[in-house]
């Protein structure tokens, strides 16, 4: 059962259009992103596999003439790059984070579920776009008594307050994203 999200950037010109399929053995999430940032504007194409406990266990990022990224996870926190070397800088990572979607912020907080009861800590693996130079990035989720999570990372450097939906999918992300309406979409 595929379901269809698109994001519209509010800091530039800038779309995304997600499928996110929930399948049998896995959660494949694959989305495309057009946008500009401080080395002006890219394309990227990207997917995430994850178990269905949230635990990423693949991802792939593909900017539109440029750099390429393949990363396996065990789902403990050890990572592997496209030829299966591994990746020790990214040891303990649980989840990913790429700059250019709004969509990796729904990994943690679907991962931890029930247990994201106060601020909690997290390492993910950050993907910046378009050079794609993944790097681990210590971030923190808190729930908000009006039904927001606020969003740090890295820490003590940005802050958020995240409206989601009952998926955990992001509505509002101030500054940054919104969630257009497709009334009809599967």
């Amino acid at each position: 059962m595929a379901r269809i999200y698109r994001w519209q950037s509010l800091e530039a010109a800038g779309l995304e259009h997600l499928s996110l399929d929930y399948r049998d053995d896995v959660i494949v999430a694959e989305g495309m992103v057009i946008g500009d940032c401080g080395d002006g504007p890219f394309g990227c194409h990207y997917r995430i596999c994850c178990d269905h406990g949230w635990q990423v266990r693949s991802v792939e990022v593909h900017a539109a003439g440029g750099a390429s990224l393949v990363l396996t996870s065990d789902g403990k926190g050890h990572w592997r790059d496209g030829d299966g070397v591994a990746q020790p800088q990214l040891a303990d990572c649980t989840d990913v984070d790429i700059a250019a979607t709004p969509f990796t912020n729904t990994l943690p907080v679907r991962r931890l579920g029930a247990a994201l009861r106060g601020r909690t800590e997290i390492a993910v693996v950050y993907i910046p776009v378009p050079s794609l130079q993944a790097r681990r990035a210590d971030q923190a989720y808190t729930p908000l008594p009006d039904g927001r999570m606020r969003y740090e990372g890295p820490i003590g450097e940005f802050q958020a307050e995240l409206t989601l939906d009952a998926d955990a999918l992001v509505l509002h992300y101030p500054g940054l994203f919104t969630r257009l309406d497709l009334a009809g979409a599967t």
